[in-house]
């Protein structure tokens, strides 16, 4: 239990530092408001859990080549459904969509495995 609540709060830091990443170095990707970026964060991370899976399983079912852009996909997807959902994210332009889907895959990547791989394994141990 405690390995599955330190999961969701690694997933919800990676995607702060993804979105925030993205924001900082992307024209017309904007953070709007703290309380609506927060609702933001919470959208996106459920949407990427429920689509992750979904968009894999299409990809293995459908189009095998395009299994190892499914985080990429899933990504894109996510932001989309934030962006429809929240006004605390805001991406306007082809660039921002695309760029924007790539700093924040990359970003959230790298801090996930950061927090899991370095900082989580050591503070939870064995604990389940």
């Amino acid at each position: 239990m405690v390995r599955f609540m330190w999961n969701i709060l690694s997933s919800l830091v990676a995607a702060v530092v993804g979105l925030l990443a993205a924001s900082y170095f992307v024209d017309g990707f904007s953070i709007n408001a703290f309380d609506g970026f927060i609702i933001a964060v919470v959208i996106f991370v459920a949407a990427q859990a429920i689509l992750s899976p979904f968009i894999f399983k299409v990809a293995v079912k459908y189009a095998k080549a395009l299994q190892g852009g499914v985080a990429l996909v899933s990504t894109f997807v996510a932001l989309l459904l934030t962006t429809l959902i929240t006004d605390g994210l805001t991406i306007d332009g082809v660039t921002a969509w695309l760029l924007g889907t790539l700093i924040v895959w990359l970003a959230s990547a790298l801090a996930g495995w950061i927090l899991l791989s370095f900082i989580l394994k050591e503070r939870v141990g064995g604990k389940d």
